[in-house]
């Protein structure tokens, strides 16, 4: 087995990369779990990324999972996942590096706040080590009816919509058009409590959505493309991150 890399250590967790089949097989074995697919979760872009594993010290449970792709700019987007769903022509433009996150899932009997706190320290430190300089993927909402997350979906159209030089144009065949359909305020207590964790915690560092929801009956689930512009992270945000990371 390939030496581990351990990218943060804190408190009963810790985060690391991936450092062999048995180690993505693990991660497959968790998607599944949580995705609740039919199959193993796997597909021909796990070859491609680096997994992060976060694992409970103390019982060597697996509890967290996601996987991240690294572009040397826009012109690498044709391979990420999230190019499947997304005309994501605009964001050739963009030079920096890139990441994509994606297959993100926590143990659905770990309800423990930290474990979401420590994968975003652990995905800090990679992006820091990396250069990355956007962070980006598909955040998702369970189930592909869009009617329990109208207000949800009114929050990302009144508040957090992709800057109109990055904004991803429809792709996939089955969409929510929802900055265009919806008419109603958002119920902010509602909006926040239909919000998925994960985009929740994009969006509170400045992260900005597509405009239209792609409906994924495959997966089971309505998700955006979610873009996060590193050096448009406020500041005290960073220092937050930067501190769980150190």
């Amino acid at each position: 087995m390939a030496e581990q890399r351990v990218l943060l250590s804190k408190g009963r967790y810790r985060a690391r990369l991936a450092s062999g089949a048995a180690d993505v097989a693990a991660a497959q074995a968790l998607r599944t779990l949580c995705f609740q697919t039919a199959g193993t979760d796997c597909d021909a872009y796990d070859g491609s990324c680096e997994h992060v594993l976060l694992e409970d010290l103390r019982s060597g449970t697996l509890v967290c999972c996601f996987r991240l792709l690294v572009l040397e700019g826009g012109e690498g987007l044709s391979r990420s996942y999230s190019a499947q769903f997304y005309d994501l022509s605009a964001l050739r433009a963009f030079e920096g590096r890139m990441a994509e996150m994606g297959r993100f899932c926590i143990h659905p009997d770990w309800q423990d706040p930290d474990i979401l706190r420590i994968a975003w320290g652990a995905m800090t430190g990679f992006v820091d080590a990396e250069g990355v300089e956007m962070l980006f993927g598909c955040s998702s909402f369970a189930g592909t009816s869009s009617e329990e997350y109208l207000d949800a979906f009114a929050m990302l159209k009144h508040r957090h919509l992709a800057p109109q030089r990055w904004l991803p144009r429809v792709k996939a065949p089955d969409v929510f058009r929802f900055a265009a359909r919806l008419r109603r305020k958002p119920d902010a207590k509602k909006a926040m409590l239909r919000m998925p964790p994960l985009l929740r915690t994009y969006l509170m560092m400045g992260g900005w959505v597509s405009d239209h929801a792609v409906v994924d009956s495959h997966m089971n689930t309505l998700h955006v493309f979610t873009g996060l512009e590193i050096g448009a992270i406020p500041a005290a945000r960073k220092r937050l991150l930067r501190a769980v990371a150190g």
